[in-house]
């Protein structure tokens, strides 16, 4: 049998216009854990609204392995000259370098930028062409004179293979997911807050309550639903967001309009409105084939107090449960979302430094931190927000 991976030729792409769409997208369905923020029409989005670009400090560098016009293997990848929205952070790393005169920027990274989803990230068809791809990060990462590769919030099988080739590092991290129960799926919210701990349980209804007292009624928009004045309102509130924590907003104007052209049925809004007015508004990407929601952004024209919780988790948690979906993703880092019916699930990410000093040091300090973060999420398992998982409100005496 002929290895056509090892014949096999690497390309390196400016754009995602020399590359045939349609087989893009269907190396993606052949994943174990494909998601709609790694299709050619999103990850082009990204690029041509100008939102990841050489501007914003992304430089497009898609790889690919080809053999006889046929895709093996494929990869978003972007020259990366800081380290903002990734959502695994390594300034510390970067300071290291600095501290010692050496370039830490560039940096190659493998990832969907400002989507912290966990998902297939090496695209392949089998584990022979996703080494082969591997290899060509390392060849693009030496022809740029990148300082390191970080591969972002991959699969299992992508992490399989980079444990196994040399010199790539893991890193582990935990973000907080939604799942319907697989024994006795909650028919309603209701019936999911009904096992929720009581302290747990009087507490969102207090919360909700006070949304309900404060005059905020929601409508939920799908799709071709949401009009060219809800997005302009929406990315008005999302820019509102950033702009409240010191922060420049990622996304422009014309990623919305494009993202939902090109895949109009995974955007699901929910838009807060008090005596008809529109004062707030959370959005999410949705798959129905998969029933999965992943939470995305969020923003408010004025304050009102719990309406956040309201608009990111209770009415996206109701929606879920009422439409049949299995799991929602509320974004990355809180804990907090744990007292919401949000448990710990781990993510992780790969890395791979040039500088072999400073990939030992790394090295030694990931196994430190991997024990660290392993003790944290076992700590928050035992403190599970469902009775049945733990211990009694009223114990023995």
């Amino acid at each position: 049998m002929i290895d056509t991976a090892a014949t096999a030729t690497v390309r390196v792409h400016q754009h995602l216009d020399t590359i045939h769409a349609a087989d893009w997208d269907a190396l993606l369905a052949r994943q174990a854990r494909p998601t709609p923020f790694m299709a050619a029409d999103f990850l082009r989005a990204l690029v041509d609204s100008g939102s990841a670009t050489p501007d914003s400090g992304w430089h497009a560098r898609f790889i690919t392995v080809e053999h006889e016009g046929r895709l093996l293997a494929a990869a978003p990848v972007w020259l990366k000259t800081h380290s903002w929205g990734e959502y695994v952070f390594d300034w510390a790393w970067a300071d290291a370098y600095r501290r010692h005169g050496l370039r830490y920027y560039p940096k190659l990274v493998v990832a969907v930028p400002f989507m912290p989803v966990a998902g297939s990230r090496l695209l392949a068809v089998d584990a022979a062409s996703r080494a082969r791809l591997l290899e060509g990060l390392v060849a693009l990462a030496q022809a740029e004179r990148a300082s390191s590769i970080h591969l972002l919030f991959h699969d299992e099988a992508d992490d399989a293979l980079g444990s196994a080739q040399a010199g790539w590092l893991r890193r582990d991290g935990v973000q907080f997911h939604w799942c319907q129960r697989e024994d006795r799926p909650w028919p309603d919210f209701d019936a999911f807050l009904a096992d929720l701990q009581h302290d747990k349980r009087k507490k969102i209804r207090q919360e909700r309550r006070k949304v309900a007292e404060a005059g905020i009624t929601f409508t939920v928009h799908q799709g071709t639903q949401i009009d060219e004045p809800l997005w302009d309102f929406f990315h008005h509130c999302y820019t509102l967001t950033y702009q409240a924590h010191g922060g420049h907003p990622y996304l422009q104007r014309a990623f919305w309009r494009q993202w939902a052209r090109t895949a109009p049925g995974q955007a699901l809004m929910f838009v807060a409105r008090r005596d008809g007015q529109a004062i707030a508004a959370s959005l999410l990407a949705i798959d129905t084939a998969t029933g999965q929601a992943w939470g995305r952004h969020w923003g408010a024209v004025e304050t009102v107090s719990c309406l956040h919780f309201e608009a990111c988790y209770y009415q996206p948690l109701q929606w879920c449960i009422a439409h049949g979906f299995t799991r929602f993703e509320g974004g990355a880092q809180g804990e907090h979302k744990m007292a919401r019916g949000l448990l710990p699930a781990p993510t992780r990410s790969a890395h791979w430094l040039a500088h072999p000093q400073f990939s030992a040091a790394v090295a030694d300090f990931l196994q430190q931190e991997g024990r660290a973060m392993a003790g944290h999420v076992d700590e928050l398992r035992e403190h599970s927000p469902f009775r049945e998982l733990a211990p009694p409100d009223d114990p023995p005496a």
